[in-house]
Order: structure tokens, then C-alpha cells, then sequence
């Protein structure tokens, strides 16, 4: 089967330089192109060993050896049959749900991948920062080792001269006050310079700057990396023994308990501040790594082991490495992780607990504000979220399809519905119809976001590394559709208002200053839908509500069943034969990623208790409308983690992908949210009616109008999505000089 396969994939590959109009990765609509394409191609998928994803297409393609540019297909014996490669079974059942109806989409790898096979530039992430490496002294002179001068290096290198002042004074710790000082010229410039270990015969460290096209062999230190940094091999291999230089007297001695009770704690609090802020700004975090291991290694060295060299000096002894840094910032620490947590996420969190601490402990506000409690609140939901997906995704990727499908339907809207709910029940307490008005405009503000925004904001990013993408036009057009039907049902009822309701004025004035006659000027106008009209809102719109919130939910279910039952041969999963990596090491197994969700949506509520709370004081001082609030902040803060999803599927040429994350995002939100408000305030009555005001009515029919014109042609370019972003601003200062809704 190998064999085949191999031969196969060759004679694709020559059928791919013998069309030179496919160069650019485009592919005809209507061929097999059309079918389902996974993002991530792995590197040796050659071989027979990775995981295969079977799906049927229904066409027959008019050039059956063209394949598209983000897969790597092998066409089968069969010609209806589409095998895609993934790197092992769990990432082949994520990229599957990617493409199935009702499952948010998800970038990132929910599996460990082989160390070996990513990049040098990944790899250099994750390095122990002890690997000597030729260099040229010009290339250390960089603008972030400079900054790492300006930011850190001064007032470190001032703390280390002071602590060796005191060290000094106390006569017994003269030894570590001289070691203080050569670190305080270290840790001022510690560029091309390594720290190095003695081996067992020789106690000392050495500290050497590093010259052109060196050559040095050194070893390893063996004490364990620390948890979140994990050691890489890059360049020059070290190695060392295992055993360490031991000093029978160390312990011993008066200086060192002077040390550890005078020096070292001053020290200590100055390193973690250090690998604290050198963390938090992410790029610098080789500073972090430099910080912690002198802080656990070579601080509690005895100081008579450290001896510090010029260039032009050579040590005939054997010596280990301990600390080698060349550079203090790196711009592609974007792509570190922790286990398999992006790192932005795992800051973010330091947010969240800030937030609930300034929230929940200085309740009359006597230290923090509302408006930065607010702001606070809202920013903590954004790494919530991303919590959330990546806890559905991996549930998802190791269960079967009806567990995914009633994870995804449940969790994937519990971001928004946490915020909807809370505000209505704290609106109702208050008697405040303000807040009602916020979720309405939230939920209208998600629907242009995820129909205009997102989808243009891909084309535009996507455009930049790809002149044209194409997709299927057909499926887009039956997300299109699918989109435009829960629309029209969800404003289904404004439009019967407006045709038979009755619009209500209130202060009338007119330029007589009587009441009787001449043209009378209004404010607050709005159709009659309280309880004294019952004829039309009991009688009529009311029993259309409550229709259409079952019909969406029942359509919802129909689109599960339809990927689940009658069409699930197109899901099927094959996993190649051979070892290879099909052996997953998931991050998060399913019990670990249902702890995690449950947590996250605790804590989500939590934060938008927060938020309805603080708002208050924003919409009443604010000049801006409170539509506006609602239908860009509210709206759009909670799906960051799925704006960044889609850019990174547009970056790879799947924006397929990347409409349907937008299009995922607003179908729950009519079939789910919606009809789940509806039925929350039947059973606890917070006043929620199912009407929008004519600007959220006609920007949404708009909206969808104008992407499924967009997405007739099949293609995408940068010009298509600066037409939708440019729609979207368009809106977006509709609202801003709208006035507020009544009862604001």
C-alpha cells in the first residue's frame, strides 16, 4: 500500500508542475477541489503513516489530477474517495470538525507535535539558553538588545553592586560581594557571553565572551529545566555527566547563611520581578529564562567556583555550560506555548484574577473605578474564551460526533449567553429596560461582526500572503442561505410589528405652543407592545416568538443529523498503517478539558456579573450612543479567540475556514442563543421581547445581502474584503450618532 501510495504522490507532484496555471494554489469550482481540505499538511505525509480523512464527493472532476494548495490529497482507487493527511487520529477528527455543521472551528493543535519536525525557529524558542554558538560582535548589537540596556540591564547591574556593598559589610561575605560585582557587569551586557562550569576536578565557573566562529565544546549543567521552559537541542549538542561538583564544606561555612539570609532574598526578589514584567511582555521572554536559571543555579553556587574572563583569555580546563544568551527579544514568541496553551492566554489569566479581586473586594469603589472595572471585566473574557474553545475542540477530538455536537451546542455559546443572562435579570431587579436594549444591540452587533467583519478581515490579512483564494462557491452559498433563513426568522416578529403595530409618541410639542393644531415634533417614538395591547402582542406576536424559537432550535437539529446520519460517510476517519506518530499525546485529555470548561464558566459568569454591574455608569456619563457599546465592545471583545482562529486559516489558504467561523458564530446565535433567551423568560420573566429597533433590522438584512453577493464568485481577494470592513464601518458610525434607545 506504501508503494502505491508513494507512486501515486508522484505522479501528482509532476502533474503540478505540468499546470502552471494551478501554481498559485487556485482551483477550478466545481472539481474535487471543492471537497473537504484540511489546513495542516505534515511534513513527512509521503509516508504511509500518517492519518488519513476519507470524504466522498458527488462531482466528477473535470482535471482529476489537480489538487488543491493547502492539502496534500492522494486520490484513491476510487475516484469519488479524498484521502487527507493529518498527523495523527485526534488531529485528523479535529480538521473533520472543522468542516461539519454546529462545530466551532479551531486552529491550533489540541495533540503534542514531534519535536523533531518543527522548525529551527520554534525550536530556538523553547532553548535552555546554554548552547554556544558562532556569531559576529556587530549582530549582538540589535535594537531589543539595546532596549534590554534601557528596560532592565542598568537598574539590574545597580542592584547586584549594591547587594555586593552590603555583602562587603558584613566582612564574611566579602567572597559573595566580589561576585556580585562580576554579575553586575554580566547582567549589564550579557550578550555573547557564556557562563561556564567547571568539571568535578576544577571548581570553577568561567565566563567567557564568545568571538567569531568559535569553536567550544562544552557540557550541559544537569539539573532539571524548570516546568514552563522546556529544553531544545539547537546547534552545538552539550552534554554532560550527571554528577556535581561537590563541596564538603560549603554548608559549612558563616558566609554562606549570611548570604542566604541577606543577599540571596534581595536578589531573589529582583530576579522575580524581573522574569515577572520580562514575562509578561512575551517577546522578551529569553530575559525570563536568563533570570530564572541564575536565580535557581547559579546564585547558590559557591562564589569561589566563579571566575570571570576577558575575550582574550583561555581556560585549559574543561567546563560545562551553564548561561549563553545572544539575543534579549525574539518577535516570534507569539507561536510559545505552554502546554499547548498559547502564552498570551496564559498572561491574560494574571487579568482575570485581578479583575475579580477589584471587583468583588472594593465593592463601593473607594480605590478603582467603575469604568476600569468595566474594562477590566470585558478584557478577562477574551482568554475565557479561549479557555472555551480549546476546551471544546479537544472534547471534541477525542469523543464521537453526538458527544462533540451537544459539547459544541452547550459550551459554545455559554460566553455569550452568560453575559445576556446576567444582564437581563440584573436589568429586571433594577427596573432598568437599558440593559435589555444592550443585549439586543450585543446580539445584532455579533451578527455584523461575524457576517461583515470577520470574514472581511480574513480576506484583507489572507490577501496579503495570497493575491486570490478561491473556495466553493456552492457550500458558501449554502452557509449564505442557511444564514440568511435564521435572520429573517429571528427579525421575523419586528417585521409583523411594524406592518400591524401601533407607534407611540411621547413629548409632542409643536411651534403654536398649543395642543389643538400645527406640526407637532416628537421624541421617542416606538410601536406598542405593552401589556395593554393585547390584542397584537399576546394574541399575535408573542405566539410567532414562541414559533419561531422552536422552529430555529429544530433546524439546528436538522443540520446535526444531516452530518451525523445522512451524510456522515463524508466524516469518515482512517488511520493509515505503519507507526509514524499516530501515537497522540493530547494536552488536555476529556476529563482534564470538561474541569477546565466548568471553570471557565464559572468564572465568565463571574466577570460578566462585573460587567452588567459597572456598565451602568459608562452609559449614563458616556457621550457615545449606548448602541454602539453594545454592538462593538460587548459584541465583538467575547469572539477575539475566533477572530485570531480565522485569520491564522486565512494565512494558510483555507478561508473556506475562515468564512465558516464567522458563519458558525452567527448561526448559534440565531438558532441557539435566541430561542434560549426566549425560553429562559418564559420560565422567569425578565421582559425580553423579541423586538428590534429598525437600525438592527435593517443593518443585519443588509449585511447578509451584501456577503452573499459577495461570495457568488468563488474567489476572495484583498479588494472583496475591504469592501465588507469598509460596510461594517459604515454601520458601526450608524450607531455611534444614533441616538440611545428609550429608557437610556
Amino acid at each position: 500500500m506504501t508503494t502505491n501510495v508513494e507512486t501515486r504522490r508522484r505522479k501528482l507532484d509532476t502533474d503540478k508542475q505540468d499546470s502552471p496555471e494551478d501554481h498559485d494554489g487556485a482551483h477550478q469550482p466545481g472539481s474535487c477541489c471543492d471537497g473537504v481540505c484540511v489546513a495542516h499538511v505534515h511534513s513527512e505525509a509521503s509516508d504511509a503513516h500518517s492519518c488519513l480523512l476519507q470524504t466522498s464527493s458527488s462531482c466528477t472532476p473535470k482535471h482529476p489530477q489537480r489538487t488543491c494548495s493547502f492539502v496534500d490529497e492522494i486520490r484513491d482507487e476510487n475516484p469519488r474517495k479524498t484521502t487527507i493527511s493529518a498527523e495523527n487520529e485526534v488531529e485528523a477528527q479535529k480538521l473533520a470538525n472543522n468542516y461539519k455543521f454546529g462545530f466551532r472551528k479551531w486552529k491550533s493543535h489540541v495533540t503534542e507535535r514531534p519535536f523533531e519536525d518543527r522548525s529551527s525557529i520554534v525550536k530556538e524558542l523553547y532553548s535552555e539558553l546554554n548552547v554556544i554558538k558562532p556569531y559576529s560582535v556587530g549582530s549582538l548589537f540589535t535594537c531589543g538588545n539595546v532596549l534590554y540596556v534601557f528596560l532592565f540591564g542598568w537598574w539590574i547591574a545597580l542592584v547586584y553592586v549594591l547587594v555586593g556593598l552590603l555583602m562587603f559589610l558584613t566582612v564574611f561575605g566579602v567572597p559573595y560581594a566580589k561576585l556580585c560585582w562580576k554579575l553586575s557587569c554580566y547582567f549589564l551586557w550579557p550578550f555573547g557571553k557564556s557562563i561556564e562550569k567547571a568539571s568535578v576536578s576544577v571548581a570553577a565557573y568561567s565566563v567567557k565572551i564568545l568571538q567569531d566562529n568559535s569553536n567550544l565544546e562544552a557540557e550541559e549543567d544537569g539539573k532539571p529545566s524548570s516546568p514552563l521552559l522546556l529544553p531544545t537541542p539547537v546547534g552545538e549538542t552539550i552534554e554532560e555527566p550527571t554528577e556535581r561538583p561537590q563541596n564538603d564544606h560549603y554548608w559549612w561555612r558563616v558566609s554562606t547563611y549570611i548570604w542566604l539570609l541577606v543577599g540571596y532574598p534581595l536578589l531573589a526578589v529582583t530576579h522575580s520581578v524581573l522574569c515577572l514584567i520580562s514575562w509578561m511582555l512575551v517577546f522578551t521572554i529569553p530575559v525570563a529564562k536568563m533570570s530564572t536559571k541564575t536565580l535557581h543555579t547559579i546564585l547558590l553556587i559557591p562564589p569561589e567556583h566563579v571566575h570571570i574572563s576577558q575575550a582574550t583569555e583561555t581556560q585549559e580546563h574543561e567546563s560545562r555550560v551553564i548561561l549563553c544568551c545572544y539575543h534579549a527579544v525574539n518577535l516570534y514568541y507569539y507561536k510559545y506555548t505552554v502546554d499547548g496553551i498559547n502564552v498570551f492566554a496564559v498572561n491574560l489569566l494574571l487579568l482575570v484574577i485581578v479583575s475579580l479581586v477589584i471587583g468583588y473586594v472594593d465593592k463601593s469603589n473607594e480605590f478603582v473605578s467603575s469604568e476600569v472595572k468595566f474594562a477590566t471585566a470585558v478584557s478577562s473574557i477574551i482568554p475565557l474564551s479561549y479557555y472555551i474553545g480549546m476546551g471544546i475542540a479537544s472534547i471534541s477530538a477525542q469523543s464521537n460526533f453526538a458527544v462533540g455536537a451537544v459539547v459544541n451546542a452547550t459550551f459554545g455559546s455559554i460566553t455569550e449567553l452568560t453575559f445576556y443572562i446576567t444582564a437581563l435579570v440584573r436589568g429586571h431587579h433594577q427596573g432598568n429596560k437599558c440593559l435589555q436594549e444592550i443585549v439586543k444591540a450585543a446580539l445584532t452587533g455579533t451578527l455584523l461582526g461575524c457576517i461583515l467583519f470577520i470574514p472581511g478581515i480574513c480576506m484583507i490579512i489572507g490577501g496579503l500572503r495570497h493575491s486570490e483564494q478561491r473556495f466553493n462557491s456552492r457550500s458558501a452559498g449554502v452557509s449564505s442561505s442557511l444564514l440568511f433563513i435564521s435572520v429573517g426568522g429571528v427579525f421575523a416578529p419586528t417585521l409583523f410589528s411594524k406592518a400591524y403595530g401601533n407607534l407611540v409618541c411621547e413629548d409632542c410639542t409643536n411651534s403654536t405652543g398649543t395642543n389643538s393644531s400645527g406640526s407637532f415634533t416628537c421624541k421617542n417614538c416606538h410601536y406598542d407592545l405593552s401589556e395593554n395591547s393585547y390584542s397584537l402582542f399576546h394574541s399575535h406576536i408573542q405566539p410567532l416568538v414562541y414559533t419561531i424559537s422552536i422552529l430555529l432550535p429544530v433546524s439546528y437539529i436538522i443540520g446535526l443529523i444531516f452530518t451525523l446520519k445522512t451524510h456522515s460517510h463524508i466524516y469518515d476517519i482512517h488511520v493509515g498503517d505503519g507507526t509514524g506518530h499516530l501515537g497522540a499525546s493530547v494536552h488536555w485529555s476529556r476529563w482534564r478539558a470538561l474541569l477546565i470548561l466548568i471553570v471557565a464558566t464559572v468564572l465568565m459568569s463571574a466577570c460578566a456579573d462585573l460587567t452588567t454591574e459597572h456598565i451602568q455608569p459608562i452609559l449614563s456619563h458616556s457621550s457615545i450612543s449606548q448602541y454602539f457599546i453594545g454592538v462593538t465592545v460587548l459584541a465583538m471583545v467575547p469572539e477575539i479567540p475566533e477572530i485570531v482562529n480565522g485569520v491564522q486559516f486565512a494565512l494558510q489558504n483555507t478561508i473556506s475556514l475562515s468564512f465558516e467561523v464567522g458563519s458558525c458564530i452567527a448561526v448559534q446565535v440565531c438558532m441557539i442563543q435566541i430561542p434560549i433567551l426566549v425560553l429562559f423568560n418564559i420560565f422567569y420573566d425578565v421582559g425580553f421581547v423579541l423586538i428590534f429597533s429598525d437600525l438592527h433590522l435593517w443593518a443585519s438584512i443588509f449585511s447578509v445581502i451584501v456577503v452573499n453577493y459577495i461570495f457568488m464568485d468563488g474567489k476572495s481577494d484583498y479588494f472583496q474584503g475591504t469592501a465588507l470592513v469598509v460596510v461594517y464601518l459604515i454601520l458601526l458610525a450608524l450607531y455611534y450618532f444614533a441616538p440611545s434607545p428609550s429608557g437610556c
